[in-house]
């Protein structure tokens, strides 16, 4: 079975020839916020790192992650509870486990190496790097999937990887403390994160993505969770981890909610509406939003070059999105 970028995002029961449903602004409208909402979470964590005078050190970065999971994994629960009472034929222990541990991959690696790569790289950057995670997919799924590399898809990973030189090489948003460590953590979760998909589409068509996003939440809520309670017990102990400004409580809610929940929600109703190709389409206005936050917001400078570069880059995805889009999908 031939595996792309197409068939990766799209779920189980869509297809290119799947018909939208239902008000086309609507899902036009949902899956633009939610393209924008995901994104945005740079320019939160950003505001997190950011030196106040209530903070003295640094905030690490599985804090911020246990405050997103903590806020919004009671909901995922809930929707877990519910889709497994709903489902006539329940996923297996086998089934269950290894779903959980596609989430810790992806949900807890992958973003520890997010966040970790963000205290050291401006939001743009980090954004940049992450939506190049395409061509991580062509290459795995050519390798390990049993994909193939066509001329459309390597020119498209050619164009993207053009323009992150052009940043690299001339932009302002380089700036960093530590660029090379910073780049290379986040440009290492695109790459877990590209692995993570192509595992996922397997799950998805057992059994559904609405009890494969909860199990796999619950499989990084508990990597999470240990992680925090034992980096907690061995430093100065689990409340002081917990003595946080009211801001960083604040920032992580406003993860939880804005920039996980919601656009999780709202990704599913467009899907529902237009089909996943589009949906994915929609995901270029994400990088925008990240670079005109991080502007406003942050502060973060943004050149002649920087413009160029994500241009080039922007390009290099939509030519693959654009190619993938016009070949039959193939079960």
């Amino acid at each position: 079975m031939k595996l792309n970028l197409r068939e990766t995002l799209s779920g189980p029961t869509l297809s290119d020839e799947t018909e939208a449903s239902g008000a086309a602004w609507v899902g036009i409208i949902l899956g633009t916020l939610a393209a924008v909402l995901y994104s945005l979470k740079a320019v939160f964590v950003k505001l997190a790192y950011l030196p106040t005078d209530a903070v003295v050190e640094q905030v690490p970065p599985i804090t911020l992650m246990m405050l997103r999971l903590g806020f919004s994994f009671p909901i995922y629960l809930a929707i877990l509870i519910w889709a497994w009472r709903r489902a006539a034929v329940k996923p297996n222990s086998r089934q269950v486990s290894l779903a959980m541990l596609a989430g810790v991959l992806s949900y807890y690696i992958c973003t520890l190496l997010d966040f970790s790569g963000l205290q050291y790289i401006t939001a743009q950057l980090e954004r940049l790097l992450l939506f190049t995670y395409p061509a991580f997919v062509i290459l795995f799924g050519a390798l390990f999937f049993g994909g193939q590399l066509t001329r459309w898809g390597i020119a498209s990973v050619a164009l993207a990887y053009a323009g992150l030189a052009v940043v690299f090489l001339g932009g302002d948003i380089t700036e960093s403390s530590n660029l090379w460590l910073g780049s290379g953590l986040v440009l290492v979760s695109a790459m877990l994160f590209a692995l993570f998909q192509l595992i996922a589409k397997g799950f998805i068509d057992r059994i559904g993505p609405q009890m494969f996003t909860c199990l796999a939440m619950l499989g990084a809520a508990t990597a999470i969770f240990l992680h925090f309670i034992i980096s907690a017990v061995r430093s100065e102990g689990i409340a002081a981890a917990l003595d946080l400004p009211t801001h960083i409580y604040w920032i992580g809610l406003i993860i939880a909610v804005f920039s996980t929940l919601l656009p999780s929600f709202f990704m599913n109703i467009a899907i529902g509406r237009l089909g996943a190709q589009k949906v994915a389409m929609l995901g270029m206005f994400g990088p925008l939003a990240t670079i005109v936050a991080a502007i406003i917001v942050l502060g973060e400078p943004f050149g002649l070059w920087d413009a160029v570069g994500t241009v080039v880059t922007f390009s290099g995805i939509a030519l693959y999105m654009k190619s993938s889009k016009a070949k039959p999908r193939q079960t």
